[in-house]
């Protein structure tokens, strides 16, 4: 389909571009045009839709760089919990009755909530990799899994397997090779993951320090550190990142910078489970790059790039004492660029032409947005889901102003994640 989009305020978010207003070409997946109008390629497009947007902000969409999709199950079921109680007594129990047919049925109701929160791509890691592809392919939705091997669930061979086939199967679907965490993991899993990804020379991502517990426990199993014991393994040699990297040492953030790998920091979560606050200063000093996730809806519970956004900048100011830590600029380059960085979406990070068409509308003619002093800083400080009035992914348009263009009612959607709790509920 053939998209004209003018008359809209346009952050590109490009190094040192300013918003202007302007207009944006899409020609199929792809845009073809990003400027002010004033010199417009000489090729005559046919249009199929033209869209005023009234000097609304048109941007890239946010890039949740962690979240579970099919945890929706567990939405506010175990909560106000220590993360060891709530993850060994209340999810692990559940999920072992989940199948792949409620993973797939769960995660369309999480890419109801990403598509109304602006989020364009999600890196998902979950139980059942097949029927989440099935999921985000039905719906639109662009996705990035990674591998979650560990002692219970999954395999090296699983992971291999489905790096091969994911990556080749749709123009919406790709995977990078990881595993749950160094807690859950043998050392003999920790080292077959190190070799698959040297074998393929690609990336790997896991979840790193969350808790003390865990870092602790690292130490008296191996003397030393999460981070430190990847690095020994050689698992970080072709890049990757942690998810959470909140009880991280000097030595750690230096291997980090040293391997190029990213932050993903999911404040949401980190606060409800008490978990503690990411160095994110400290990272940004030593040039390690910074992506914001949700984590997961047992954990968060709100998939909100919002609300994630807000608590990056206000937890470190917090944590530094100092006002003027994280600019909400730096903020919106983590949501947008850096998550698609992350998650190898290279031509998914900015608004320009030959990138992907992968965008949103924000309503500026809405109390919170107003006055228009400062757009971007807007964003981070009061922006709101309500603000999305368009979420566009690869040219398609699946959510405007309230009403999402989706294959399968949202009605029926939720009523099959209710038939799913209560079945397991009764179990």
């Amino acid at each position: 389909m053939n998209i004209k989009l003018y008359n809209a305020r346009i952050l590109t978010m490009e190094e040192s571009r300013e918003i202007f207003m302007g207009e944006i070409w899409i020609k199929d997946d792809r845009i073809v045009y990003v400027g002010d109008g004033t010199e417009l390629p000489e090729s005559c497009i046919l249009w199929d839709k033209e869209i005023d947007c009234k000097g609304n902000l048109l941007m890239p969409g946010f890039k949740n760089a962690h979240t579970h999709s099919g945890m929706t199950l567990l939405r506010s079921f175990a909560d106000d919990l220590p993360l060891n109680e709530w993850l060994n007594h209340q999810v692990f129990p559940v999920e072992a009755q989940m199948t792949a047919e409620d993973i797939y049925e769960l995660s369309k109701l999480a890419i109801l909530e990403y598509l109304t929160s602006g989020i364009t791509a999600a890196f998902d890691m979950y139980l059942t990799p097949e029927s989440i592809a099935d999921a985000f392919d039905e719906m639109g939705m662009r996705c990035v899994q990674v591998g979650a091997v560990n002692n219970f669930s999954q395999s090296p061979e699983l992971v291999e397997e489905m790096f091969l086939k994911l990556n080749h199967r749709s123009a919406l679907q790709s995977y990078i090779l990881g595993f749950h965490a160094e807690y859950t993991c043998s050392k003999e899993l920790l080292e077959k993951i190190a070799a698959l990804s040297q074998k393929y020379k690609a990336p790997v991502f896991t979840h790193m320090a969350e808790t003390e517990a865990e870092v602790k426990g690292c130490i008296e199993r191996y003397g030393m550190t999460p981070v430190k014991l990847f690095e020994t393994l050689g698992m970080f040699e072709y890049g990757g990142g942690g998810y959470h990297c909140v009880h991280m040492t000097e030595d750690d953030i230096a291997i980090m910078r040293k391997r190029g790998l990213y932050a993903v920091t999911n404040p949401g979560s980190n606060t409800k489970l008490a978990s503690g606050i990411a160095p994110i200063t400290e990272f940004l000093k030593a040039g390690v790059s910074v992506a914001i996730g949700t984590d997961g809806p047992a954990s968060n519970n709100c998939l909100d790039m919002f609300r994630e956004m807000f608590l990056v900048t206000g937890l470190a100011k917090l944590k530094q004492k100092d006002a003027s830590a994280v600019d909400a600029m730096e903020v919106l380059k983590m949501a947008t660029v850096n998550g698609a960085h992350a998650m190898g979406l290279m031509d998914a990070d900015v608004l320009a032409e030959g990138k992907l068409a992968d965008l949103i509308m924000i309503d500026l003619n809405q109390p919170n947005m107003q006055p228009l002093n400062h757009i971007e800083k807007n964003l981070v400080y009061s922006g709101s889901k309500q603000n999305v009035i368009m979420t566009m992914i690869g040219g398609k348009i699946l959510y405007e102003h309230g009403k999402f263009n989706t294959p399968e009612q949202p009605e029926d959607i939720y009523a099959k994640a209710n038939q799913i709790i209560n079945r397991i509920r009764n179990q």
